[in-house]
């Protein structure tokens, strides 16, 4: 029997109207029958030297082909290579059990699949699956992917003594002598443009071979199936991405553990890529990339592609080291929406909520509603929308100057990505480098955001660029710069509603960009505790702004 689970009854996010809420679909569950295959009874021996992989799949294999039920890994530490998932398959990972994953790189086999949003060949995932339904991965146990047989080290990122032991222990340096790599071949595979990609000169396996150690595998890969479950188990030391279910749908990610050390490349915690109805709940993240990923695919094969990721409630996570705590993009290039995130706590992470693309992607991310969140010991922005990911900054400063230079525009088409009708609600930071940052493209500008109850402990406060209505409602900006303590760059419809801020800020608000500056509106806010109300750019107007009083 398929069970689902209704949105409505799940979700309660004031603010975002009983219908929209009704509309989405329900999830449909994952059930599964009572028979157990034990991996003990196919041979498996937990030594932590024997290598149990035929037993975990021939447990596996039987499990499905008799109609499915729970393959339990008992207590104890069971070393195996990779191994793929069966339709109508629980793997239960017992209390006291640890999946060790062999360190053999020669243990793992290329594969075609699809990588950061491109077909790509990569070594294939420690737990795969493709076209299946009804799979799950439930229990209390540990899995390790022994990802430092992977990856490569940082000289700058180590201690001298661990750095000493490391190249000690063999591997290879790259020129500049400051990055080890445990192979040849993963060495080689950073001289690659787009290592690892499809294309028409290099379509087939074997043109790979000679990087392959350079090609990670992602811990775990569903794609292309329905109705999964990830419950309780703990993921860790992942050489490349971690729990990546791809292009499924009914997704229910609940109670997981995600720890990846915090240099680790490309480890992210969960990659939701092209996924439609889900939940994601109660989870703790701590990786070396982003932790809450929002994916659908990259540039002209997203949008062929053309599988936005939907329908998902996001709650009750706690995240600690990691690129971003809930991240969109910045392969989004078919999409985002219908995504409800509540209750999540940032500690440590770079950047707390991040929207990132760039041109070329294309993409329309839309309908995101977000509440409750809580950071702490943000080296980055709290809150960041950004559109020159991986892009030198387009408007940067000349030191001693308040302008910011001229951004041409670019023609738009169906590669301008689109960032617009994004809500977020309750959210207290303290300690960012940049409390708000909305960057846009001059040719696309970020609109339709409100952020509404927040206070932020940050060096600067908002910093608005190229953006189209815009709402801060109720907001408390902390910075330790106040020169200003928002800036509004080329940008129009703007409304900052009840600000708060420190008695004797510098400037209050510096509005720049005379073409686009317009519509700018200050309301409920008491200017008179700053030194100076209000800073013009050259050439703009002061009817771009309005100063609405109590």
């Amino acid at each position: 029997m398929i069970k689902s689970l209704a949105f409505l009854s799940l979700l309660s996010l004031p603010g975002v109207a009983v219908a929209q809420q009704s509309a989405l679909p329900p999830v449909k569950t994952t059930s599964f029958r009572a028979d157990t295959f034990s991996i003990a009874k196919y041979g498996a021996v937990a030594d932590a030297l024997t290598s149990n992989t035929a037993a975990f799949q021939k447990a596996i294999d039987e499990c499905s082909q008799k109609g499915g039920g729970v393959v339990l890994v008992p207590r104890g530490q069971w070393l195996t290579g990779p191994i793929e998932m069966r339709s109508n398959v629980n793997l239960h990972v017992a209390a006291g059990a640890l999946v060790q994953f062999s360190d053999n790189r020669a243990d793992y086999k290329l594969h075609k699949t699809n990588w950061e949003g491109l077909d790509a060949v990569r070594n294939q995932a420690l737990i795969y699956g493709k076209n299946l339904e009804n799979v799950a991965i439930t229990g209390k146990g540990i899995l390790d992917g022994a990802g430092e047989a992977w990856w490569m080290v940082q000289k700058g990122r180590s201690t001298e003594g661990e750095w000493k032991q490391l190249v000690a222990s063999g591997g290879f340096l790259n020129e500049k002598q400051d990055r080890w790599y445990p192979s040849a071949q993963s060495l080689k595979g950073t001289t690659v443009k787009e290592a690892g990609v499809i294309t028409e000169e290099k379509s087939e396996i074997k043109d790979f071979e000679d990087i392959k150690d350079y090609l990670r595998p992602d811990f775990l890969v569903l794609d292309q199936c329905k109705r999964l479950l990830f419950e309780g188990v703990t993921f860790q030391n992942s050489p490349a991405w971690t729990v990546h279910p791809m292009r499924s749908e009914d997704v229910i990610v609940r109670n997981i553990n995600v720890l990846n050390g915090p240099y680790t490349p490309n480890t992210d915690a969960l990659d939701l890529e092209s996924c439609k109805n889900g939940i994601v709940e109660g989870c703790t993240f701590s990786a070396g990339d982003d932790a809450i990923c929002i994916k659908s695919g990259r540039n002209e094969q997203g949008r062929k592609r053309a599988m936005p990721t939907e329908n998902f409630i996001i709650r009750n996570c706690k995240v600690y080291r990691g690129h971003g705590g809930f991240v969109i993009g910045s392969e989004m290039s078919g999409g985002a929406r219908n995504l409800y995130v509540s209750n999540i706590t940032m500690i440590g992470t770079d950047i707390g909520l991040r929207f990132k693309t760039t041109r070329g992607r294309g993409g329309v991310v839309e309908n995101i509603f977000i509440q409750d969140i809580d950071m702490k010991d943000i080296p980055g922005e709290a809150i960041l929308f950004d559109m020159y990911y991986m892009i030198k900054d387009p408007t940067p400063q000349v030191a001693g100057s308040k302008e910011r230079p001229v951004s041409p525009a670019k023609p738009v088409d169906e590669s301008t990505p689109q960032f617009r009708k994004i809500q977020i609600r309750n959210v207290t930071c303290n300690g960012a480098k940049t409390g708000i940052m909305v960057r846009g493209l001059p040719e696309m500008a970020i609109k339709d955001i409100s952020i509404e109850n927040a206070v932020l402990q940050s060096d600067k406060g908002l910093v608005c660029i190229e953006a189209d209505n815009i709402s801060l409602k109720n907001v408390t900006l902390l910075p330790t710069s106040t020169d200003p303590v928002m800036e509004v760059h080329n940008s129009q419809n703007i409304t900052l509603d009840n600000i708060k801020y420190a008695p004797g800020a510098t400037v209050l608000l510096r509005v720049s960009g005379a073409e686009k500056a317009k519509n700018v509106r200050l309301v409920n806010t008491d200017a008179s505790k700053a030194k100076k109300d209000i800073e013009y750019g050259q050439n703009v107007k002061k009817k771009a702004v309005v100063v609405l009083k109590r």
